[in-house]
């Protein structure tokens, strides 16, 4: 047991937290979290933020970052919302944005490692640049997806198991794909090895350029799938899909455990990070403050976690 916890313990940190916040939640108002409603809100569209972390822990934990899947969000809500309007197909939308969401991946990829550069610089280039087309295209105007609802597709990605919205199944299965590529595949410990040596990564033959076009092709492909959610959830595309989802998603991948240095990261505590994201702003407002506190507790957040990083020695050697 000894063993376990040392081994885990950041994990075992990222639960204790939640289980605290959440007791603090509930002691401040314990009418609304007695109430399932506000679990079922939360549970909406937290399946958004689970997806878009664990992706994000790969990213971080290969001692890179990617600034850009905000915008590769609305990039790939565009094209599905574009195509199923114009086609009436829905399947053929969804496979078009994952394409579109891969192929943006793959050239952040492709731009950090053959260009050589920074991927802080480079993906918030993108980050712009993508946005801006799409501004420029869609004039400001949206997409309405009203005619789903209550379809075969729209009931498979966000329709319901008796109270329990269906994405939240969706969010909890990638999790669990993520851990397993993370934890038992040597996709995941070639990651870590490339966060944590380069260097040393190469010399025993690992393709570390390979190895992180495809971490950024994973990004860029799991913001194209949240992006369905996205449109979905709200039967509407808008040129601003997406944004928001930074600050949010990196303050659960430090929150999670995940060091901003590379070579170590965490899917359990990223999913835990994630839970305590989604719940931040309604215990916030539950406990009589203003959602304007909430950018001041994600700062927080992040902060305390770099330094909770530091204090367990998850240090760059």
């Amino acid at each position: 047991m000894k063993n376990l916890f040392q081994k885990n313990k950041m994990e075992f940190s990222v639960i204790g937290a939640f289980i605290i916040i959440m007791l603090a939640f509930f002691i401040a108002n314990p009418t609304v979290f007695l109430s399932f409603n506000t679990y079922k809100a939360v549970f909406t569209v937290l399946p958004i933020t689970i997806i878009l972390t664990v992706a994000l822990v790969f990213m971080i934990s290969s001692g890179e970052l990617d600034l850009s899947f905000p915008s590769i969000i609305g990039l790939s809500a565009w094209t599905f919302a574009g195509l199923t309007k114009l086609t009436g197909n829905p399947y053929i939308g969804m496979f078009a944005a994952l394409v579109v969401g891969s192929l943006a991946g793959l050239i952040n990829g492709l731009l950090v490692t053959k260009l050589k550069l920074s991927s802080l610089v480079a993906t918030l280039g993108m980050n712009f640049l993508i946005r801006g087309f799409i501004m420029i295209f869609t004039q400001g105007f949206g997409i309405s997806l009203l005619f789903l609802k209550d379809t075969l597709f729209y009931n498979i990605f966000v329709g319901h198991i008796g109270n329990l919205p269906i994405q939240m199944i969706w969010g909890i299965l990638f999790a669990i794909f993520a851990w397993l590529l993370f934890n038992r595949h040597k996709f995941g410990a070639y990651v870590c090895y490339i966060g944590d040596n380069t260097m040393s990564s190469k010399e025993m033959g690992i393709k570390v350029d390979n190895i992180k076009i495809l971490t950024f092709t994973l990004v860029g492909f799991t913001a194209s799938f949240a992006s369905i959610f996205v449109v979905l959830i709200n039967q509407m595309f808008w040129p601003t899909a997406g944004e928001g989802y930074l600050l949010v998603i990196l303050s659960a991948v430090f929150l999670g455990g995940t060091p901003t240095w590379g070579g170590i990261g965490t899917i359990v505590g990223g999913l835990v990070g994630a839970f305590i994201i989604g719940f931040l702003e309604t215990g916030i407002i539950a406990s009589g403050l203003t959602g304007f506190y909430t950018q001041f507790f994600f700062g927080l957040i992040i902060i305390f976690s770099l330094i909770s990083h530091r204090f367990a020695g998850l240090t760059k050697k």
